[in-house]
């Protein structure tokens, strides 16, 4: 028998035989708590009698090398038990999954859900992909940093955005980090990152969209071209990836997904070429238009059976599609870069236009304000170089690499048009 040990956790389940009483606990690892009659005190077995499931409890005890206990990390004969918490007897959620909730009824009680190993799994593995993707960031020169969530003017077009109520002014939720990014690049630092929260305002009940998001956003300067942005973004990805092999074997297991790192560079497909292969599919797009995501399913299909590849960029978008800072290729056509992962899109990016002449027509192409975005242009009247970016959205991609159902479930507490509590 090994030496003292102090183990606390959530009592997953009590199981009684006679003379042999099995406690199981859920915590930092799972531990069997072993009591036989005779063996240890009575006054351990009135603690424990009737205790509900999911009460709370402190053991020490010693731990054996036993090979008793069915799947738990260790197991503990016990010298003492506290009971910290005892929980009612009747669960709204079964965290030990015998009887299985509904969607709605796991985000209701999601502290209850998060108990579940399968849950927590997401989670552990979401951590290890962001720490290898830093890692690679930090190791080739890019300087994290933070960039402001309130912002005084909506930051693009297209999505709505939250309003908020600032001191005497109206103020909003950022949509993106971008133009912020933008402005640290022509601050003079030349490689950064910023991890952090989104919000945006779609009036969306799909299992691809929330309202609070969270991405790794990247923006670089003396960029060539978009491509420069491509090839950091995928060994981002690869990075981030590749941590999750090394550190998560068993919470892949768990969910049931075996991860393949993919081959670099990824594939890339550019428009118009889109709108011939999406054609050649049976999906016919406007010329000069925008695609759906049922285009984004046919894409993905496309680089499996041509490349046997799970991501594909699609670059050079109409610039009639996209917002004013994207730089043009030609009068057509943006430098502009999307990555699709598995159907879904994961990322945007691209370059942006870093000629203030430039940017100030391309403003009136799209008739907007210019007053309105001087706060952001004027900048660029003082020396900005050649740069550009992307920002991944960390659930999305999580959703889609674990090949999750929803992607509220790559979120703590999940925000979406319904739901702003627990």
């Amino acid at each position: 028998m090994a030496g003292e040990i102090r183990v606390a956790g959530w009592v997953s389940e009590v199981r009684d035989l006679g003379k042999l009483r099995f406690i199981v606990l859920r915590g930092e690892r799972k531990v069997q708590i072993t009591m036989k009659r005779g063996e240890v005190s009575d006054d351990l077995f009135s603690a424990t009698e009737d205790l509900p499931q999911e009460s709370v409890i402190e053991v020490i005890g010693f731990e054996t090398d036993r090979k008793i206990a069915r799947s738990a990390d260790l197991e503990v004969i016990p010298k003492e038990i506290r009971v910290i918490s005892r929980a009612e007897k009747k669960l709204p959620l079964d965290p030990n999954w015998k009887v299985q909730a509904l969607f709605p009824t796991r985000m209701k009680y999601r502290p209850l859900d998060l108990r579940r190993p399968e849950v927590q799994a997401v989670f552990k593995i979401e951590a290890s992909f962001i720490k290898g993707a830093m890692d690679w960031l930090d190791e080739n020169g890019f300087l994290m940093v933070f960039t402001p969530s309130i912002i005084g003017a909506a930051s693009e077009s297209g999505a709505e955005v939250f309003e908020v109520k600032y001191f005497d002014k109206k103020a909003y939720l950022r949509q993106d980090p971008q133009l912020h990014r933008q402005l640290t690049i022509l601050g003079g630092f030349t490689r950064i990152y910023d991890i952090g929260p989104n919000w945006r305002a779609d009036p969306s009940h799909t299992t691809r969209h929330m309202s609070e998001f969270r991405s790794i956003a990247v923006e670089m300067a003396f960029i060539s071209d978009e491509e420069d942005t491509m090839r950091v973004e995928e060994q981002v990805i690869v990075a981030g990836m590749r941590r999750v092999q090394e550190e998560r074997q068993k919470e892949l297991e768990l969910l049931g997904v075996q991860l393949e790192i993919p081959r670099t560079p990824f594939p890339e497909i550019r428009f118009p070429q889109v709108y011939e292969v999406l054609e050649g599919m049976g999906k016919r797009i406007e010329y000069g238009g925008d695609y759906d995501t049922e285009s984004e399913e046919l894409l993905w299909r496309y680089a499996r059976e041509k490349y046997n590849s799970d991501f594909i960029f699609v670059n050079r978008f109409p610039f009639a599609v996209k917002p004013f800072y994207v730089m043009k290729a030609d009068d057509t056509w943006a430098r502009s870069v999307d990555l699709i992962y598995k159907g879904e899109e994961v990322s945007s990016g691209g370059q942006r236009e870093h000629r203030y002449d430039v940017l100030m027509r391309q403003i009136e192409e799209k008739k907007l304000d210019k007053q309105s975005l001087e706060w952001f242009t004027s900048f660029f009247r003082y020396g900005a170089p050649p740069h550009g970016g992307f920002a991944l959205g960390v659930e999305r991609f999580i959703y889609r690499m674990l090949n999750l159902q929803n992607i509220r479930e790559a979120a703590l507490f999940p925000r979406d048009i319904e739901r702003v509590l627990p």
